[in-house]
């Protein structure tokens, strides 16, 4: 599965079921190495997928379009991606760690 067709999987898991998301109010960026950067807003109760970066992102994650599936079916450790280098964040790092919170609830 690709990690565009693993991310729709989720973001149609998270309409299904919005309480998780409702208190997000965040832009998160995702640099794929492989492929060209997207955004996920989360804007209460709903999650929106969009092309290229029109919004300021609160939180950037670059990673290898594999290590991006991984995140999302929660097979990521993290803390280990992150100090390896695999992982980087940019803006809010609280936010990385509030996204794998999530993730985890879909």
């Amino acid at each position: 599965m690709t990690a565009k067709e693993s991310l729709q999987e989720l973001v149609e898991r998270m309409q299904a079921n919005p309480e998780p998301i409702r208190p997000l109010h965040y832009v998160y960026q995702f640099d794929l190495e492989e492929n060209e950067p997207f955004q996920v807003r989360f804007d209460s109760g709903t999650v929106e997928v969009i092309e290229g970066t029109p919004h300021p992102a609160d939180c950037t994650l670059k990673l290898s379009a594999s290590n991006f599936v991984k995140l999302l079916r929660n097979d990521l450790n993290t803390t280990m991606a992150f100090m390896l280098g695999s992982l980087k964040v940019d803006g809010r790092v609280g936010l990385a760690l509030k996204l794998q919170e999530i993730l985890k609830a879909y």
